[in-house]
């Protein structure tokens, strides 16, 4: 989700049946072992991909501030587990006053469902090096933050706003069940090309099924997403 509010709907191209129509089993209930070894495994990767990011982090701040006057920084309540709120940390990839200059892309009044698109290619808000670091995913470093002070995973749900999670219905508990991640499976299965319904059905998928080989395999098909940089708009 991107700056701003860093995130928008649009007119779908694609519709499916919406979450409150479908019938999605109860979230598995994960082992004591697997959720001692994820939280191991965030806390030592999460500060370890953390402080290796932080240089690749000042130097595009350093751009973003030379394209636009404003923080380079971008913070944003989210929910994590249980509905918690918590301030996401990104690198900004939209101008500084996009809410002001653009307030109709921020409004979910009209939503009734989940059958939109978050994303779109052509999108007014997004700067140059803005545009560079959303199609990289580099705008998502910071997150790695998040990881350190334990808001996030490095795989889970990604965090929601507020304004979007009213619209899932009964399912808002079982997709806050768990801490939300830097990555997930709609990362590397289609990402911007869906439309929010088909992502929180891979999430609720994810949240019955998970385990620790595939919150590994998760995060290997991650980097090869973004290294051919697919779907992301």
């Amino acid at each position: 989700m991107k700056s701003g509010s860093e995130s928008t709907p649009c007119s779908p191209t694609l519709r499916s049946t919406t979450t409150h129509e479908r019938r999605i089993s109860a979230p598995m209930k994960s082992s004591p072992g697997y959720e001692v070894s994820k939280l191991v495994f965030d806390t030592i990767f999460g500060t370890v991909l953390f402080l290796l990011s932080v240089p690749f982090i000042l130097i595009l701040a350093l751009a973003i501030r030379i394209e636009t006057p404003g923080s380079p920084f971008f913070f944003q309540t989210r929910l994590g587990r249980h509905g918690k709120p918590f301030r996401i940390f990104k690198l900004r990839g939209m101008y500084i006053d996009s809410r002001k200059r653009f307030p109709q892309l921020y409004d979910y009044s009209d939503q009734k469902d989940l059958t939109f698109h978050f994303h779109y290619e052509k999108d007014p808000r997004v700067t140059k090096v803005g545009n560079f670091i959303r199609r990289t995913s580099l705008d998502e470093l910071p997150n790695f933050w998040n990881v350190m002070l334990g808001d996030m995973s490095l795989v889970g749900p990604r965090p929601e706003i507020p304004d979007v999670l009213a619209l899932y219905g009964k399912f808002r508990d079982d997709y806050v069940s768990v801490k939300p991640g830097v990555t997930c499976t709609s990362k590397c299965t289609g990402r911007d090309s869906l439309t929010k319904q088909q992502t929180v059905d891979m999430d609720l998928q994810y949240i019955r099924e998970r385990s620790f080989g595939k919150d590994l395999s998760l995060i290997w098909r991650t980097f090869k997403s973004v290294v051919l940089r697919r779907d992301v708009y």
